[in-house]
Order: C-alpha cells, then sequence, then structure tokens
C-alpha cells in the first residue's frame, strides 16, 4: 500500500503555493483590464467604421489614422493578452509542480524554480506590452495644438 501523506506535509505544500496563487489573482485581475481596454478600443472601431464611408477630406484622413491605431492596438493587447494567459499557465504548473515533488517525494526543484522564473519573465514582458499599449492609445488624445492657441475658444471656456 502506498503511503498517505502527513497533513503536515500538504499544509506545508500549500503554504507553500500561496505565492504563485497570490500571483494568479494579479494575473487575473490584469487579464480584466486588458479584456476591457480591448472591448473599448474594438467599439471604437466599429464606431469609426461607420462614419468612414460618409467622411470626406481631412476627417477620412483622421479616421484612417485612427483606425490604424486601433489596429495597432487591438495587436498589442492581444500580445499582452497572450503573455498574461501564458504566465497564468506557468504559475498553475509551478502549483502542481510543487504539489507532485511533495507527494511523489520527487527532487524538482529545478524545475520549478525555472517554471516560476518563466512566469515572471512572460509577466514582465506582458505589463510591458500593456505599458506600450497605453502609451499608443495616449496619441489618439493629444489635444492639437490649434485648438489650445486659439483666443476665441478660450473665451468660451472662461
Amino acid at each position: 500500500m502506498i503511503p498517505l501523506p502527513a497533513v503536515s506535509t500538504i499544509a506545508q505544500t500549500i503554504q507553500l503555493s500561496l505565492a504563485p496563487v497570490f500571483m494568479l489573482a494579479g494575473i487575473g485581475q490584469l487579464l480584466n483590464v486588458l479584456a476591457g481596454r480591448l472591448s473599448r478600443v474594438i467599439d471604437r472601431a466599429r464606431q469609426l467604421e461607420k462614419l468612414h464611408p460618409s467622411s470626406a477630406g481631412p476627417e477620412r484622413i483622421r479616421h484612417i489614422w485612427e483606425l490604424r491605431l486601433l489596429d495597432r492596438r487591438m495587436t498589442i493587447i492581444n500580445a499582452s493578452l497572450f503573455l498574461a494567459v501564458s504566465s497564468a499557465i506557468m504559475t498553475c504548473i509551478v502549483i502542481a509542480l510543487l504539489f507532485i515533488a511533495e507527494l511523489a517525494k520527487l527532487h524538482f526543484g529545478t524545475y520549478v524554480a525555472v517554471s516560476f522564473i518563466l512566469a515572471m519573465i512572460l509577466l514582465i514582458a506582458a505589463f510591458a506590452s500593456f505599458m506600450i499599449e497605453v502609451r499608443i492609445s495616449l496619441v489618439a488624445f493629444r489635444i492639437r495644438p490649434e485648438l489650445l492657441d486659439n483666443p476665441e475658444l478660450l473665451d468660451k471656456l472662461t
């Protein structure tokens, strides 16, 4: 008969896995933010796609520019989502390896460490791509200098 692990052994393994579990919670929040941003970008792209056929001149050029920007943002957000999900999967693998190693009395320390390092690298890459997307999104919200220098507009605002 296979000897069953002691309750204290299981408790210690659960304690070891708490840090990766909290990391999973953080990754879940990041995924929520990224999904929200992606849905807003998609909604804006759909709005512009409806306006685009009826636009002309500078307005049409502005729509094309913004649609290209939105397409780029969608690509970056999708990459960030992929990296964050990959990090979550690696974190789950870390937790599973911790339990397997403890229950089967295997020496997986190197594999656990490499998996955790890979999970962190993926998470760092996800945050970096998120930061890039945020910076790109600010390009669309810059106020044109001619609006800031217009005294008539300033009079209306004050």
